[in-house]
């Protein structure tokens, strides 16, 4: 843990340009609104793959 937020705070310690943070931002703006549109579908995905886990985990406990 204590490694994971040094590397944090050295990430953010070097010098940015305001091009770069504001490449960071729009980056992060673009992939929520991905999430966003695709909320469904992704969901969809996630709860075949969770049925198909616990379907093949009964499977091996009995």
């Amino acid at each position: 843990m204590i490694m994971i937020s040094s590397k944090i705070k050295r990430f953010f310690n070097k010098k940015m340009d305001a091009v770069g943070i504001i490449e960071i931002i729009l980056i992060l703006v673009i992939l929520i609104g991905l999430v966003l549109l695709f909320k469904t579908q992704i969901t969809g995905i996630v709860t075949k793959a969770f049925d198909a886990i616990t379907k093949g985990s009964d499977k091996i406990i009995k």
